[in-house]
């Protein structure tokens, strides 16, 4: 008679979730990390988006899907001192043109606000829990599909980094090298 040793809990569902965010917005960083304005800047092929304006636009979506979207509390700064709906494209075009350093901080900012409210959600709600905004067919999402809403649009932003990096230093990958850290 053979013995079964008792398996160990694999990863919750939740940890799964959180660790393919945390795995996207770590290839995000590293595609779009250590670039000066001018590769910032740099655009590719019929399109005018920069590599600034992927940083910012992916720090008001950190805001907007997971802050207010997701928990219920405000965007927060800049983004509440900004008139989105009249300039619609405002984080893409200056987000083109401000420093390395400011958009890094904006986004590590949006990332560790966004970490904080979404362990609060799990708590308080767990997955299946609502989030805090119907879509347009009346319908409230859960935890869940707004996690995973996040994950696509980082999958599809990274993607857009790939191309634009290349273009502006050659660099490539599927995902960040070991000794890249946030």
């Amino acid at each position: 008679m053979t013995s079964r040793l008792p398996s160990s809990p694999g990863p919750t569902e939740s940890d799964s979730l959180q660790s393919v965010l945390e795995r996207n917005r770590r290839t995000f960083a590293w595609k779009t990390s250590g670039l000066d304005v001018d590769g910032l800047r740099a655009t590719t092929a019929a399109s005018s988006m920069t590599i600034g304006g992927l940083v910012k636009h992916m720090a008001l979506v950190e805001a907007d899907w997971l802050a207010v979207k997701l928990a219920g509390r405000g965007c927060g700064p800049p983004w509440d001192a900004v008139d989105l709906e009249g300039d619609p494209d405002w984080e893409w075009r200056t987000g083109a043109s401000d420093p390395p350093e400011e958009l890094d901080r904006l986004w590590h900012a949006a990332v560790a606000r966004s970490r904080e409210l979404v362990a609060e959600v799990l708590e308080e709600r767990g997955l299946d829990g609502p989030a805090s905004v119907s879509r347009s067919d009346g319908r409230t999402p859960t935890v869940r599909e707004m996690l995973l809403d996040m994950i696509e649009e980082y999958a599809r932003h990274t993607g857009h980094a790939d191309i634009l990096r290349e273009a502006v230093d050659g660099r490539t990958g599927e995902g960040a090298p070991p000794d890249f850290t946030l």
